[in-house]
């Protein structure tokens, strides 16, 4: 069964660790590597994040915020798909994704702050509110990544992407689905389901890299771990953004 994060599935450390089992502890994934190496991440986020939101002071500012935005939506997506297909490299690949990520984030965080004050600190709380929650049920056993919750997360996250996806296509003919970025009663049910569903995805990560950890995956796939980690983190970050907005916009 693989994780609904598309960096993860059930053969991402079993693979890496196969032929490559060390009997030395330093050379092997642990959980508390993966940990700091997430806060690296997170931290090289926040440093890109901050750079493009001092872009921003006023409406007339948006123009320079714009080709930030770009570079950094596109610099993230090559970036992670290098990572995702030489995990060897992430060491190096994967602090660059979270420094080119926070570039777009952070602009696009200072347009929402921008129109909606307060947003963002909420949202950033909620995040990281969210993770601890699941971090927590999940240690201590109150939520079980089984095969029938590891298929219900899968299959929700490929619909989701499946209609963000004809939403795109549509919108090159002049069409959308107005329940994705409409403010009504459905577009605001439609935003909150996905949101939680971001957030079981989290879930399926902590198990996958529990499972890397069993399997004695090589020392690199911390690297990868805490990747795919914020790969969950920014995509719940961009939901819960999207969802307040939608109902700040009801008040």
């Amino acid at each position: 069964m693989r994780s609904g994060n598309p960096t993860l599935n059930k053969n991402t450390f079993l693979d890496a660790a196969s032929g490559a089992v060390v009997s030395h502890g330093d050379d092997v994934m642990t959980i508390n590597g993966t940990v700091n190496k997430t806060g690296l991440l997170l931290i090289l986020a926040l440093v890109g994040a901050m750079y493009s939101w001092s872009h921003y002071t006023g409406p007339a500012s948006l123009p320079a915020l714009y080709p930030l935005l770009i570079g950094g939506a596109l610099g993230g997506l090559v970036l992670a798909l290098i990572t995702v297909f030489k995990k060897t490299w992430s060491p190096y690949t994967a602090p660059m994704y979270a420094l080119v990520e926070g570039v777009f984030i952070g602009g696009l965080s200072a347009i929402f702050e921008a129109r909606y004050p307060g947003i963002v600190l909420q949202a950033v709380g909620l995040t990281f509110g969210t993770m601890a929650a699941l971090l927590m049920a999940y240690r201590s056993g109150l939520i079980r990544a089984t095969e029938k919750f590891k298929l219900g997360v899968v299959a929700a996250t490929g619909g989701v992407m499946l209609l963000y996806l004809a939403n795109m296509v549509m919108g090159f003919f002049g069409h959308s689905m107005g329940f994705i970025n409409g403010h009504s009663g459905m577009g605001i049910a439609f935003s909150a389901v996905v949101v939680v569903i971001a957030a079981l995805n989290l879930i399926l990560d902590f198990d996958m890299i529990e499972q890397g950890v069993n399997a004695r995956a090589p020392k690199y796939m911390e690297w990868y771990g805490a990747f795919a980690l914020v790969v969950t983190l920014v995509w719940l970050y961009l939901e819960l953004l999207r969802l307040l907005s939608k109902l700040q916009s009801r008040n």
